[in-house]
């Protein structure tokens, strides 16, 4: 559906602080902000995720099944791995400042930290990309429907993925580690529209807001 916004009504936003706008903290090296439509009512087709990680911490694997997406290096280094479906090639892509990644609209994809004090900028081409998490595919698809698929023992799967939690969005994200952790990861507690970002809604009493 169009929007139309009336620029001049007093409600138009025009300038906004992502600092304010938190989707996901592991820790203070490793975290992201968001900015969408939501937040800026007077953007069109576009939003971004502000990125932060240390060296060797993950955007988990994921897609954006509305919205394809460039990943620009502000600071420090990151390899983006692309699965191109059609080619069924992993492609690696190593960008420094000032370089950027292009992914495609649907593509599986994740980003790793080369070096600490990383800083990405993922900007789409929706207002609010929708996102399919691999720690929620991992986790909502039945125990037995992955076991009898791919021809394991239905308790060894549940053992392997014991350590997954929905809405990891950034890895490693062990609970070993999590205990000892001085800082824990948390959820927060968005209106409705942010649930397309944020752990599966069946999740939601556990995660929002919720620290662990």
């Amino acid at each position: 559906m169009t929007k139309y916004m009336d620029y001049s009504s007093p409600e138009a936003q025009f300038s906004f602080d992502v600092n304010e706008s938190p989707l996901f903290k592991k820790d203070n090296q490793n975290l992201i902000n968001v900015l969408g439509v939501n937040q800026l009512n007077t953007l069109d087709n576009t939003s971004l995720l502000d990125i932060y990680l240390s060296k060797h911490n993950f955007v988990e694997p994921h897609y954006h099944q509305n919205a394809a997406e460039l990943v620009y290096c502000i600071s420090g280094a990151a390899i983006v791995s692309i699965l191109n479906p059609f080619t069924k090639e992993i492609l690696n892509y190593r960008i420094s400042p000032g370089q950027v990644a292009n992914v495609p609209q649907g593509w599986w994809h994740y980003e790793e930290a080369r070096k600490d004090n990383t800083h990405l900028l993922a900007i789409f081409n929706s207002p609010v990309p929708e996102v399919v998490l691999g720690s929620d595919i991992l986790k909502l698809t039945p125990s037995s429907v992955m076991a009898q698929n791919y021809c394991m023992n239905e308790n060894a799967w549940i053992n392997t993925t014991e350590k997954v939690k929905p809405g990891t969005y950034i890895g490693p994200g062990c609970l070993e580690q999590e205990r000892h952790s001085p800082v824990r990861q948390t959820y927060f507690n968005y209106p409705p529209y942010y649930y397309q970002y944020g752990p599966n809604p069946q999740y939601n009493r556990q995660c929002i807001p919720k620290t662990f």
